[in-house]
């Protein structure tokens, strides 16, 4: 018996909101709310649901009737396969708009917080070509348009340099031009491709696990500097440094051209050994005299000039005098930690990834920085009564944790400890919200600035502060 498609199809509705990942919202005669992922707020639409659930449904827009004021024309050719700007419809102001609704709304609805009057988000200067890093994925069978499929003929150029389609991890789409990264980010990545063809470079197939040319990974800095590192997964050394050799003729102005040879099943580098081919192993991104090293495993922020708006605020919020002992924790390369030192007495930086507190110790060094300390170790089991007897109790903690929020028994030894003052990096409010929750007996928010760190993407960081009450 044919399975009954439970499907839904909606029509003449209006998109009222937009919400959590990007999607916006509407609602459906029945009273349930329809995430959509296609559409902005003001249209007026019909939507084929995909997904049901008991208080939702998942849904497409297949028609416009009337489109919305916030609308604006996407300037990339890839836009609607590709899942990296999934905001690039809509105008620019709106999307700070919702942005900023979204982290009050996580705050007060999911937090319970009390908040202060709210500063307005601060947005981004550079709406597009503002990321430092971007990564791309080779594959020898590219991501087909529905028009090449539905024309019948043979597609023999199925090789791809370009972005992941979204939830597919073997599907790869061929980009022409990103807008996110500047020059000569699209030139070194278009070369590459149709040099790596030209000489027959194998490119990866990652179902087959065979082939040669794997990622491709640009990173630059605001004092002009370039890293360019390829990833093969098999060694050929002819074809290797016929193409090293090739990108480096073409771009003398690449800082850092290095290379990783990765036969394991999947692409992360961090476990690998990283070559360099020409020139150095690091490039320099420097921010208020303040030089910090980045090599090809270093975390650093992607948009370096709102990470420097991100970390005046963080600065402004933690209301330094010169007299106190900063506990800076989830650290990373340490560039928060190195950036408040001047106005407090010492920082102590904490972070789990040996590399990253390597890269803190060395920048520290370089900046001739000498009152931060650095230690690595997992953040429950580091951040201990006894570490805080060794080191000294905080008159400040700066936090800035993953995704994911800090680990409850960070949050309890923070209670435990009691700092007069916190400042909370967030790059999710939602996980920010539950933490502020455990906190808020013990502590009121004072202030809170959302920053826009990634234009044209639903992401927004949030920085609070906290103090005792």
């Amino acid at each position: 018996m044919a399975r009954k498609n439970k499907n839904k199809e909606f029509k003449d509705l209006e998109v009222i909101d937009a919400g959590a990942k990007g999607k916006s919202i509407a609602k459906a005669p029945d009273g349930k709310v329809i995430f959509i992922g296609n559409a902005v707020p003001g249209d007026v639409i019909d939507v084929q649901t995909t997904r049901k659930k008991k208080a939702y449904y998942e849904g497409t827009a297949t028609k416009i009737h009337k489109y919305s004021e916030k609308r604006v024309e996407p300037p990339c050719i890839h836009f609607g396969v590709c899942g990296g700007c999934k905001w690039q419809f809509m105008g620019y102001e709106h999307q700070l708009y919702y942005k900023q609704k979204e982290v009050v709304n996580n705050l007060t609805r999911l937090g319970k917080i009390e908040l202060p009057e709210v500063s307005p988000i601060l947005g981004s200067k550079a709406i597009y070509f503002y990321r430092n890093k971007m990564e791309f994925s080779f594959s020898d069978s590219r991501w087909l348009t529905q028009e090449e499929i539905q024309s019948g003929r043979d597609i023999e150029d199925r090789d791809a340099l370009g972005f992941h389609i979204p939830g597919m991890w073997d599907k790869i789409l061929d980009i022409q031009e990103c807008h996110l990264q500047q020059a000569p980010s699209n030139g070194i990545r278009n070369s590459i491709k149709e040099f790596a063809v030209k000489n027959n470079i194998p490119f990866f197939n990652t179902r087959e696990q065979k082939g040669m040319l794997r990622t491709l990974m640009i990173r630059t800095s605001s004092t002009g500097e370039i890293m360019v590192l390829l990833q093969f997964f098999r060694e050929d050394q002819e074809k290797r440094e016929l193409l090293l050799d090739f990108v480096a003729d073409e771009f003398p102005e690449i800082t850092s051209l290095q290379y990783v040879i990765n036969p394991k099943g999947n692409d992360t580098i961090y476990d690998q050994e990283v070559i360099c081919y020409k020139g150095r192993d690091h490039i320099f991104e420097e921010m208020e005299g303040l030089k910090f090293k980045i090599n090809a495993k270093s975390f650093y922020q992607t948009n370096s000039d709102q990470a420097y708006e991100l970390y005046k605020i963080t600065r402004d919020f933690a209301g330094l005098t010169g007299n106190e002992l900063v506990y800076d924790l989830y650290t990373g390369t340490g560039t928060i930690a190195q950036f408040v030192a001047a106005k407090a007495k010492k920082v102590i930086g904490v972070e789990a990834v040996p590399e990253a507190i390597e890269d803190a110790r060395v920048n520290a060094k370089n900046n001739n920085i000498e009152n931060t300390e650095f230690y690595v170790g997992d953040m429950k089991k580091v951040f201990t009564n006894d570490f805080i007897l060794m080191h000294g109790h905080p008159d400040v903690i700066i936090t800035d944790p993953p995704r994911d929020g800090m680990h409850k028994d960070v949050v309890a030894q923070i209670i435990g400890i009691l700092p007069q003052r916190i400042v909370y990096v967030s790059c999710n409010s939602a996980t920010q919200a539950r933490d502020l929750a455990l906190l808020d007996e013990h502590y009121k928010v004072t202030r809170t600035q959302a920053v826009d760190m990634f234009p044209q993407t639903f992401h927004v960081e949030n920085v609070v502060c906290l103090e005792r009450r």
